[in-house]
């Protein structure tokens, strides 16, 4: 499975995937606690079912209760979604898509995060990226 799949979801089912990587795992219940303006308890469940048969998520079963939770570790998730990120939004470009994050207002960086974000940039020209 891959994260160029992101287009293949739906709004919603983007939504309940965003909650679950965030929790890790949950129910059907508190998936719809989770999420803004949830559907009816059935359609949260289908859409479960729904991501499930994507091959997105798994469940497991507690007690009568299904606990569902993403097959892809967030890292990966992460990564992934990047990508699609720079490619869609940024034109690809690194340098387009961090000056967008240094421009974003109400946003402020530490001392300590600058010199962290310094000691990236110099990795990365060290490595030859």
């Amino acid at each position: 499975m891959q994260a160029e799949h992101q287009n293949d979801l739906s709004r919603r089912e983007r939504q309940i995937m965003d909650f679950l990587y965030e929790r890790e795992r949950a129910s059907v219940t508190e998936v719809m606690q989770g999420i803004a303006d949830p559907p009816s308890y059935s359609a949260v469940r289908a859409m479960l079912r729904t991501l499930e048969q994507k091959g997105r998520i798994r469940h497991v079963e507690d007690g009568r209760a299904y606990i569902y939770e993403p097959v892809m570790q967030k890292d990966s998730a992460r990564q992934g979604a990047l990508a699609h990120m720079l490619r869609i939004f940024f034109d690809g470009s690194t340098e387009k898509a961090v000056a967008a994050l240094l421009d974003q207002k109400g946003s402020k960086l530490s001392k300590a995060e600058l010199d962290r974000v310094a000691a990236l940039v110099q990795q990365a020209r060290r490595d030859g990226r």
